[in-house]
């Protein structure tokens, strides 16, 4: 840690930009296997929040890796730091006044943990995408599962690397069994329920 470094505070509060926004910021942590369906419920229900005027933003597991993470593999360290520079800028957009959904396979419960204490009580959902692995492995859209069974990918959660479910997330999703539009409409039902949309 540099130690020549000085936090400068913002010109403009979390709650200012919320009140603009007409609600509260908050991160969506979707979670769960690959091809269980996370990037796609986020990305439906981010169309329907943004029709409702609510400020969102997605980041997909895949397409942070193009950029901001393509220097990680897929060991378990780099899968840590992986989370942990999604869970910073998850925070970003927290404090901008913004509604979060990331889209990550995020495995291991300690990791989404650390990311549920960078921000404030009730500031982090955490979304469990539920999808058995013999269902997401029928999906297989991007051939990383048959990949993984040919030992052609090494450290493929579910397959040779673990996932661990949540053991209590704030909201499960089945979408072995709903659709992805039926999801989405689920997620929009709780988060007014709650009074967070």
């Amino acid at each position: 840690m540099n130690t020549n470094i000085v936090w400068h505070e913002a010109s403009i509060a979390k709650e200012e930009r919320c009140a603009q926004n007409k609600h509260q910021s908050f991160i969506l942590w979707f979670t769960g296997l690959s091809a269980s369906g996370k990037s796609s419920v986020a990305n439906a229900f981010a169309r329907t929040l943004f029709e409702r005027g609510n400020q969102a933003f997605v980041l997909d597991g895949d397409n942070v890796r193009h950029g901001l993470n393509n220097d990680l593999g897929f060991g378990e360290d780099d899968r840590k730091e992986n989370i942990r520079r999604i869970g910073e800028v998850s925070k970003l957009f927290v404090e901008s006044g913004q509604i979060v959904l990331t889209a990550f396979i995020s495995p291991y419960r300690a990791d989404r943990q650390v990311v549920r204490e960078l921000v404030e009580d009730g500031e982090f959902i955490e979304v469990y995408v539920k999808c058995s692995v013999e269902a997401c492995e029928k999906r297989d859209p991007k051939g990383l599962y048959k990949k993984a069974r040919n030992a052609e990918i090494p450290n493929f959660t579910g397959i040779s690397a673990p996932y661990e479910e949540p053991e209590n997330p704030e909201i499960t999703l089945d979408t072995e069994h709903y659709s992805i539009e039926e999801c989405a409409q689920q997620l929009t039902d709780i988060l007014t329920a709650k009074g967070l949309i």
